[in-house]
């Protein structure tokens, strides 16, 4: 006895329904965080690399970056990694005032609560 064709589940939609669901709202004043000496790199590069190799692709810029981020020594890196380390510091202090900021927030809720 042959068995009855099922119609196949579409499991791609249902994995975007449950991501949906999952995902909680994301807070828009929320620091963002630091850049790597890398990602100053490939923004200052990119134009570059873009124009020398016109038909490139986004994947293929990507590795001619990647290529010459290699190729680079520690000095010619220093701008890059000097501009990362001051990020970082940006990020950390955003992210304590945010921090700060959300404690207090939750804190005056709590007391105009009781």
């Amino acid at each position: 006895m042959p068995k009855e064709a099922t119609k196949p589940k579409r499991k791609a939609a249902e994995k975007a329904d449950k991501a949906t669901s999952r995902k909680g709202k994301k807070d828009p004043n929320k620091p963002k965080r630091a850049l790597s000496a890398y990602m100053f790199f490939s923004q200052d590069w990119r134009d570059r690399i873009k124009t020398e190799n016109p038909d490139a692709g986004f994947g293929e810029v990507g590795k001619l970056l990647g290529a010459k981020w290699k190729e680079l020594d520690e000095e010619e890196k220093k701008p890059y990694i000097e501009q990362a380390s001051k990020d970082k510091t940006r990020a950390e202090e955003a992210k304590a005032a945010y921090d700060s900021n959300k404690k207090s927030a939750s804190g005056d809720e709590e007391e105009d609560e009781e």
